[in-house]
């Protein structure tokens, strides 16, 4: 999920977000994370988790929020979307990769967003193929036996807003904490990736809102 306004919420912050290659990331480890032998716990602890980390982290000024959601369609997703609704949603960006297993999810995903009124902003192929870096050839890692992302999108009528082609280094940059867009600018998925950030810019451009809505709560 994106959503732009999201500075001066926070009275008293509780957490604070670092900075990694320009970007403020926090996840639940700053809060104290789970302890050893509590992986599960009840579904409202987690939205109670959602709740402190858009109320009580200290964003500063940014320009985008960026909430990465395991996939499915949880409590926490719901409880993620009303916490955020009084900023005002840009909307959804869905994942998903070639095979139908993973198309069969995305398309639940796709349900909750209709039903909740989040604008789905489009959707991105992940490891979409594999092109060979010395002969330029593609191979089908994971073959879109049902047409794929493409045929999915046309089928249900929202955007495709890119494909993105497996890419070792991708692994390798983001183990290291680096730019994968700096250290490989001339590889296939960081043309893709720059395609699909232009693209979601230019969605939030267009839909953004006449006035400006922070969580007062």
């Amino acid at each position: 999920m994106v959503t732009r306004n999201v500075s001066r919420r926070c009275r008293t912050p509780l957490i604070w977000s670092i900075d990694q290659m320009y970007i403020k990331i926090t996840n639940y480890a700053s809060s104290g994370g789970l302890g050893k032998g509590k992986r599960r716990q009840c579904g409202f602890f987690f939205s109670g988790m959602i709740k402190q980390f858009l109320r009580d982290v200290d964003w500063g000024e940014v320009d985008y929020l960026i909430v990465d959601t395991p996939p499915g369609t949880s409590d926490e997703h719901l409880s993620a979307v009303q916490y955020l609704a009084a900023a005002h949603i840009d909307g959804a960006v869905i994942i998903t990769t070639p095979q139908e297993v993973s198309l069969q999810d995305v398309r639940k995903e796709i349900s909750f967003c209709h039903k909740v009124k989040l604008p789905i902003i489009g959707v991105v192929e992940n490891m979409s193929g594999f092109i060979c870096p010395k002969c330029k050839k593609e191979s089908q890692i994971f073959p879109p036996t049902t047409g794929g992302a493409e045929v999915m999108c046309q089928n249900l009528k929202i955007p495709l807003l890119g494909k993105v082609p497996l890419d070792p280094r991708i692994g390798k940059s983001c183990d290291e904490g680096r730019s994968f867009l700096i250290d490989a600018p001339d590889s296939p998925a960081t043309l893709a990736y720059r395609s699909i950030i232009q693209r979601i810019q230019e969605f939030c451009n267009l839909h953004q809102p006449k006035e400006e809505n922070l969580i007062s709560s």
